[in-house]
């Protein structure tokens, strides 16, 4: 599926990653935790393509194809999807026209037909129930208005509607009470597929114990410094990243 190799990113000058080796295989799911700072957002961003980056050493294959070599609307029509961090808003545009435009360029890219009007909206009403998404909040500008929870579990709704095969949840429970971060990550599990797979960065235990990873990864100074089963997650809950540190 994914398999990052030496990776090196910096931003204005600034090197961030600093030598990032990752092999994530077909419906795998991988927890990536780690300081403030560490350079977790900034590979996800690598990934999904953000020119603000710039990749001066190493590869990354998608689907056995040079992501890198790709523009960011060609990653996603080939099946990746981030959730980000921090949901904008776009004001006068609907999340109707939003996700329409989104799912048509992906069948286009695959070399389908626009889908029907009508089967969209029935796609939609399908796709919001999976996260209890209120009707309401469907028929309104991207994001405009939402609590941050609604952001996130928009977030959720979209990668439903695109139906991705990589998934990436940059810090996706940051900001969520207990029940928002219940139905986001029931709304992810309902979505899983044996083919899918997917990177949850996070700094909590919390989010894993609805997705429970098949890895975790620690990033620490631009580098992946130790990688272990779902209890590494319950370690660093309890200890920190201290001993980790220490061990290097």
């Amino acid at each position: 599926m994914l398999e990052i190799k030496n990776l090196h990113a910096n931003i204005n000058g600034k090197e961030i990653l600093k030598g990032v080796d990752l092999t994530i295989r077909d419906g795998e799911i991988h927890a990536l935790m780690g300081t403030n700072g560490a350079g977790k957002s900034t590979l996800s961003k690598v990934i999904v393509g953000d020119p603000s980056y710039e990749v001066t050493e190493g590869s990354i294959i998608f689907d056995g194809h040079d992501l890198l070599a790709m523009k960011p609307e060609e990653r996603a029509n080939a099946g990746i999807f981030m959730s980000f961090q921090q949901p904008i808003e776009i004001p006068g545009v609907s999340m109707a026209n939003f996700l329409k435009a989104a799912v048509n360029a992906k069948r286009k890219y695959q070399g389908l037909d626009p889908m029907k009007a009508s089967d969209f909206l029935s796609m939609m009403r399908e796709k919001r129930k999976l996260v209890s998404m209120d009707s309401k909040l469907v028929n309104r500008s991207v994001n405009e208005g939402f609590s941050g929870g609604e952001r996130k579990r928009n977030e959720i709704f979209q990668m439903a509607m695109l139906e991705p095969t990589f998934c990436i949840l940059d810090e996706t429970d940051s900001g969520l009470d207990v029940d928002a971060l219940r139905i986001v990550a029931e709304g992810f599990n309902k979505l899983r597929k044996p083919e899918t797979s997917a990177i949850i960065i996070t700094h909590y235990q919390r989010l894993l114990d609805y997705i429970t990873p098949d890895t975790v990864h620690v990033l620490l100074d631009g580098r992946i410094v130790k990688t272990g089963g779902p209890e590494l997650a319950k370690q660093i809950e309890d200890n920190g990243f201290d001993w980790i540190k220490e061990e290097q």
